[in-house]
């Protein structure tokens, strides 16, 4: 019996599978150097938003609109706290708050949001019956 034809086709179908994987490599090679750039552009975005997230507290409050109504600072965070406080009867603390917002409760986020607070507490949104409760203004 002869072998050679039987080893040569074999031959074609390793070197097609060689030249397959070969450009699978390049592929992911080039994949993964798209992941890479992507995930940096994530981390950048993050650095970014908490840059912006610690400077808007800095940020002086509108506290009357040309009609006369009250108005929120420029935050994204405030119209989220009070979502919390509409769908809430009792009063509530930094810390309840940042429970409901899914923020981590280090300190440094409950400080914000209680800082935050003290905000809507000033332009009459909230009112502050004791010392760190605060609740929705009637």
């Amino acid at each position: 019996m002869n072998l050679n034809p039987l080893l040569q086709a074999l031959d074609l179908q390793e070197d097609a599978a060689r030249t397959l994987a070969d450009d699978l490599r390049i592929q992911i090679g080039a994949l993964q150097s798209r992941l890479g750039e992507a995930e940096l552009r994530l981390e950048h975005l993050a650095i970014t938003r908490t840059t912006i997230t610690g400077l808007a507290d800095r940020i002086p409050a509108r506290t009357v609109d040309p009609a006369g109504g009250l108005e929120l600072p420029e935050h994204p965070d405030y119209p989220r706290i009070l979502a919390v406080f509409n769908d809430t009867d009792g009063p509530l603390r930094a810390r309840d708050i940042c429970q409901a917002l899914d923020f981590e409760l280090l300190p440094k986020h409950v400080e914000r949001t209680r800082a935050k607070m003290k905000r809507l507490v000033t332009i009459g949104i909230l009112t502050e019956a004791e010392p760190g409760t605060f609740s929705k203004k009637q």
